[in-house]
Parts: C-alpha cells; structure tokens; sequence
C-alpha cells in the first residue's frame, strides 16, 4: 500500500511539474517542426503567404489559399505534429470542392515565432481569425473554424469568442486528461490533466452548429472519446464516422463523401442550397 501511494504521489508531483512554464508541451504534446517539408505548388496549389502579429506579440505565419472569393472560408487549427506544410494534400482536395482554406502555423510551428504553450495556441487563433477578416471575407458568416486533433481544443475556444456559420471537429477530443487515462490508464490520470487543452467544459456554451467527424479505427485518439465531445456539445450537431479510418487518414479513407459531407454542411450552414 506504502509503495503503491508513493508511486501516486510521484506521478502526481511529475505532472503537476509538466504544467509549468510549457514543459508539457515541448515534451509529450506538441512536436513541432520549423521546416517546412513541401510548398503549395507542389500540390498546384497557389497561397498567400501572410505574417500577422497576436495579442502579446507573438509573429505568426499562415497560408491563405483563395478557390472561390464568393464561397466559404475554413479557418483551420491544425493537430499537435509537423507544421502547415503537412496538410497542404488535405488542402487541395478541399480547395477542389471551392472551399476556401486560412491554416496557420502556432507559435514554436513552420515559420511562427515564439515559444509552445497552451494559453499562447488560443491567442493564435483568436489573431487568425482577426487576421482573416481582414485579409479574406468581410463577413463572419462565410468563415467556418475548423480544428483537427489537439486542434479542436483551439477551434472550440475560438469559438466562443466569436460569430462564425459553425465548427468543425475532427478526431478530436474531451482533454488531455482524457487521453491521459486511455493511453496510460493509472489511477487519477484523467484528473491529474482534465484541464490541459479542454474542450469538453466549453462546448456546452457553443451557440453555433457543429459537424463531429471521426475514424472508426482511430488509434490515437479512440471514436469514443470524439463521442463523449459530442454529447457534451449542445445542437444542432451531428456526428459523421468515417469506416476503417485512423487518426490521420480520414480524408484519404472517406474520400469523395468525407468532402462532399463537408461541402454540403457548410453549404447548409450558409443558407445555401445543394443538389
């Protein structure tokens, strides 16, 4: 019993060490990576190359990628891994449906400068989407947030701080706490980080339609934990499984119905009719 609540107690002082002045995330949640890997033409994709500054200085950098002017614009917070320059495939196929796409680098990310942390990544989003209502729509009603993995965390508190058409969710998840107890299910894991990167106690207060996409096969993060956010989550939402998909391939695996899925969602939420 002695050596059972030592080894609780030392895992409880190690994570509360991880909280502190970002260790965690430059150590188990974020990797990220400065150089960039592949360019939008690689992919015949032309973007904009478009520097902007947060609340507390930070310069941040971001790609805006124009398919329809008219059309809608997804702001994307992008997963814990790499950098922008890694979903540029992933932006191509949702250009080719005439969605316009914002995706930009967190700080310590590809071409953003500054240091990795929690509080620093909701800031980032907050100037990306000041930042793309300058440079892109005139209206928040044509911009849809749009977070992937640790993503979701930042497009779920965007979210409440802004007027956009709706958000999109993709293999996301309650908090890291949450994580936490799938991976490495000790006791108290989930309560030791229930409040690192949570969405769960927010999305009660969205007041904006919701789309939940989510592989089947999902590794990382398992389906069941995108289904907790979901019921959590007030309406209109509706959750979209993709079968057989993992945690990164849900674009590749779902194919033309994951993007005529998100094509006629964020039609719907516009007002706009489809066939």
């Amino acid at each position: 019993m002695l050596l059972k609540l030592t080894i609780i107690g030392l895992l409880g002082m190690f994570f509360g060490l991880m909280g502190c002045n970002g260790i965690l995330e430059r150590t188990f949640v974020c990797f990220p990576q400065k150089g960039h890997d592949g360019r939008p033409e690689d992919f015949g994709l032309k973007a904009r190359d478009i520097y902007f500054e947060t609340g507390d200085r930070v310069r941040l950098h971001g790609w805006l990628f124009t398919a329809d002017p008219q059309g809608p614009y997804l702001l994307w917070c992008h997963g814990n891994a790499g950098n922008i320059s890694h979903r540029l495939e992933n932006i191509a196929l949702l250009t080719a449906k005439g969605i316009n796409v914002f995706i930009f680098d967190y700080r310590g990310y590809g071409k953003s400068e500054g240091t990795l942390s929690e509080m620093g990544f909701y800031r980032d989003a907050q100037a990306a989407w000041e930042c793309l209502l300058k440079e892109g729509p005139t209206s928040p009603s044509k911009v849809v947030l749009f977070g992937r993995s640790l993503g979701c965390a930042m497009a779920v508190d965007l979210a409440l701080q802004v007027q956009a058409a709706g958000l999109i969710l993709e293999s996301g998840f309650p908090h890291l706490g949450a994580m936490a107890k799938w991976h490495f299910p000790f006791v108290f894991s989930e309560k030791l980080l229930s409040h690192r990167y949570d969405a769960l106690s927010k999305i009660a207060r969205l007041k904006m339609p919701v789309l939940f996409v989510h592989g089947t096969e999902d590794r990382i993060v398992p389906i069941s934990l995108g289904r907790r956010l979901f019921q959590a989550a007030p309406e209109p939402k509706a959750f979209y499984e993709i079968p057989g998909a993992d945690h990164n391939d849900t674009y590749l695996v779902g194919g033309e119905a994951y993007f005529q899925k998100v094509q006629k969602t964020i039609m719907t939420w516009r007002g706009v009719k489809t066939l």
